[in-house]
């Protein structure tokens, strides 16, 4: 291992991170009330360009005003090729208290996107005042955000986690498929008689995870479109749980328990990993490096296994 030891990521709950329109104020009490670990409030995609500014505003009131309790609270801005992204940092840093945790940056495709959207967020944070920091989260939805996604990771000291944006970064790829997350029809093996489906956002997936481990940041899966699919959710945010994701969007209400489901360590996950980490406690203290569980090995490497399924599993039980 590298004399340069790898940070460890925020240590906060990301399980869930639930999106709503800041033109749908209406939504706003419920995101409160679900079990979603992350509140997106959203002023990109799903708002209309004419509906952009009454959709700050409902933001800005939206913060000042709610109860979002233990919420970390997220604002999506609209990318740094439009006209609007710089009034919805001003607007929304400028007019929401200390609530707002985090700015949330879509279709970053360098290190320098993230910077000017830093500058400008400090430069706000001194003019006001502010004492308590934004933190800044992106998402890789591009060719180019996927090709620099490692400088992008080591770009701000403010960022804090990585989502993959599924149906833009499909678009900018140029593949073959309206869908959003999951598997796709024709992207299959075929052997003796049988097709097999694999997973098309795989290596996306393992390329932002390995660039967030790798700079102390949150890797999180974006979002799955059919929100009919119960199965299907599971089985994608299952495959990023395995890759090393911390949690998963959702796009729809129902989604939130799924996710929370899924990105939960189970009682026997949490048992198994204390249990390894009581086994290797006493092969230290008999001067061995390595034990039987179960009838099978552990070592050290296995120790540093359990030992990322049980701090997880206390971060959870703390929030």
């Amino acid at each position: 291992m590298s004399f340069r030891i790898q940070p460890a990521a925020p240590a906060r709950p990301n399980r869930c991170q639930l999106f709503g329109p800041g033109s749908r104020p209406a939504l706003f009490e419920k995101m409160a009330a679900s079990a979603a670990d992350v509140i997106n409030l959203d002023l990109e995609d799903s708002v209309a360009p004419a509906d952009k500014p009454q959709a700050r505003k409902n933001i800005i009131e939206a913060i000042n005003t709610i109860d979002w309790g233990k919420k970390y609270l997220s604002v999506r801005i609209n990318g740094l090729d439009t006209p609007f992204w710089y009034r919805d940092v001003v607007e929304v840093l400028e007019g929401a208290g200390d609530r707002i945790d985090q700015i949330m940056i879509p279709k970053v495709g360098c290190a320098a996107d993230v910077y000017a959207v830093d500058a400008l967020v400090t430069a706000i944070e001194r003019n006001m005042g502010r004492t308590k920091p934004i933190s800044l989260e992106v998402i890789i939805e591009t060719a180019a955000g996927i090709a620099h996604v490692e400088e992008i990771a080591a770009s701000s000291p403010r960022l804090q986690a990585m989502s993959l944006g599924a149906a833009d970064f499909a678009a900018s790829m140029g593949m073959q498929t309206t869908g959003i997350g999951g598997t796709q029809e024709n992207y299959y093996m075929y052997r003796d008689g049988a097709k097999y489906w694999s997973d098309p956002w795989h290596w996306a997936q393992t390329a932002i995870v390995a660039a967030c481990r790798t700079h102390g940041i949150l890797p999180v899966d974006g979002p799955f479109g059919d929100f009919s699919d119960d199965e299907g959710f599971r089985a994608q945010a299952r495959r990023s749980a395995t890759l090393g994701m911390v949690g998963k969007w959702a796009i729809h209400p129902k989604q939130v328990a799924l996710a929370n489901e899924v990105f939960t360590p189970s009682e026997q996950a949490v048992t198994e990993a204390r249990e390894i980490l009581a086994a290797m406690e006493e092969a230290k203290a008999a001067g061995q490096g390595a034990a039987v569980y179960k009838g099978r090995l552990v070592d050290i490497a296995s120790m540093r296994q359990a030992e990322v399924i049980v701090r997880q599993a206390d971060i959870i039980a703390a929030s």
